[in-house]
């Protein structure tokens, strides 16, 4: 396959953006199934998106042969992230503790900057603050962070949940050498370390329906399965300051997303931080929107 473009690298990156904006409408509609146990289910569907190609093409299962270091990279990304945001909502409040995790796509943009060849700009950060402003707005809904004592543990947790993706994200490009059907083998272990989990801290919940279960199955193909291979994709070839910058565009459009399905309600909070969030992502993206690469 010839190496594309890099600001078609870009592109394909945005598509785990737009995939993770129905994680919320998804796992809503997944009923009350524990997250470990959906966690389990949905990274397996997620592998079986490579392991498809693998029946195509047996020479890929080759892929998984890597150094330790790579494994433990995308092990620690994915489950790591996906561990360390479900102990975090176990204990703060899942407001603060999603506004803290949510800081991974500033850290992205600030990070990157100690990429080889990668030179941080005003516009990268003045886009990513403001994309920051818009998802304070969405996630808060416009009211005041209340930050209690009590709850450091969990602050802590999801302050490393944010560390762990940022890690995950930018440490990827010093490995755009490896094919992403790696990630193929990172969505298995994933797999199976969720389910390790569930089976010793959560008591098992099976879906109650179809709509349930469909639900499951279009959070491993998307949001949870062509998301991770489009994003490891667009953060080793595309532009990686650019992507941190517009991640704060799936809060936006998940939220937007329940409006749409009964969810949530439309309000001005929502169409104030739609503003700063495309807005920001626009001043981040100006070179890409320009054409030049």
């Amino acid at each position: 396959m010839a190496k594309l473009s890099r600001s078609t690298a870009t592109l394909i990156g945005f598509i785990a953006i737009l995939l993770w904006s129905l994680l919320a409408l998804f796992t809503a509609s997944s009923g009350d199934v524990p997250p470990f146990q959906l966690s389990a289910f949905t990274f397996a569907i997620g592998a079986s998106i490579g392991v498809s190609r693998w029946l195509i093409n047996p020479s890929l299962i080759s892929t998984l042969k890597q150094p330790i270091k790579v494994w433990a990279l995308g092990v620690i990304g994915l489950f790591g992230y996906h561990f360390a945001y479900f102990t975090a909502l176990r204990n703060a409040p899942a407001v603060d503790a999603s506004l803290i995790a949510y800081l991974w796509p500033l850290f992205i943009v600030l990070f990157s900057a100690l990429l080889p060849g990668e030179k941080l700009k005003i516009h990268h950060i003045i886009g990513t603050l403001l994309g920051l402003s818009g998802a304070v707005l969405i996630v808060t809904k416009g009211s005041f962070m209340n930050f209690q004592s009590e709850y450091i543990f969990g602050y802590s947790v999801a302050f490393a949940c944010a560390l762990i993706w940022s890690g995950y994200s930018v440490l990827s490009r010093r490995f755009s050498h490896i094919s992403t059907d790696v990630v193929t083998g990172f969505c298995l272990v994933t797999a199976l370390l969720s389910l390790i989990a569930h089976l010793i801290l959560e008591q098992t919940v099976w879906p109650e329906n179809v709509l349930q279960w469909l639900a499951i199955v279009g959070l491993g193909l998307g949001p949870v399965g062509l998301a991770f291979y489009t994003w490891d994709y667009g953060v080793k070839h595309g532009d990686i300051q650019v992507l941190g910058a517009a991640s704060y565009i799936a809060p936006l459009l998940s939220t937007l997303i329940l409006i749409l399905a009964g969810y949530a309600q439309l309000t001005m909070i929502v169409l104030v931080a739609c503003l700063l969030i495309t807005f920001g992502a626009m001043v981040a993206a100006k070179e890409l929107l320009l054409n030049k690469n």
